[in-house]
């Protein structure tokens, strides 16, 4: 499942490095971005990747975190009861506007694939990653405003 949105729909005045730096400030530290998201480590590093446990509506998970700079994050889940790949990339239209898009693949252990069960975690999911992009752009603004991200 995917979901974008025009950054200008919530705040027009963001810029293309803001947006990247904002989303690798997420990646290191969701707490303050993502609703749910109540712990984060960051265990190790190397040349544009890390490893971070976080815990998400109480489940303790691990990702692998890829970086390819000024466009994408790949979260791939590497201890989870859903495990897959989540990835936030930023995007511009042919009229050079910003987009956020934040895509997420996802299979759960214990769900039959086509159940009623698997449909109604996704709907779910869907609401809470899809709202995830919404609330980082927020605080992006907000840590912009604050001088807490470079404004330029």
């Amino acid at each position: 499942m995917s979901h974008e949105i025009p950054v200008k729909n919530v705040d027009a005045s963001l810029t293309h490095a803001q947006v990247w730096q904002g989303l690798v400030l997420k990646a290191e530290d969701p707490v303050p971005f993502l609703e749910g998201m109540t712990a984060c480590t960051v265990v190790e590093r190397g040349n544009n990747w890390l490893l971070r446990d976080f815990t998400l509506r109480g489940e303790k998970m691990q990702e692998r975190v890829v970086f390819e700079p000024e466009t994408r994050i790949i979260f791939n889940r590497t201890r989870s009861n859903a495990m897959g790949t989540v990835v936030n990339e930023i995007n511009n239209t042919e009229n050079g506007e910003i987009t956020l898009k934040f895509t997420f693949s996802l299979a759960v252990e214990g769900l039959e694939t086509g159940s009623q069960e698997e449909t109604e975690y996704a709907e779910r999911m869907a609401k809470s990653y899809f709202k995830g992009v919404t609330t980082t752009l927020k605080e992006i603004r907000r840590r912009v405003q604050s001088g807490e991200l470079d404004a330029a």
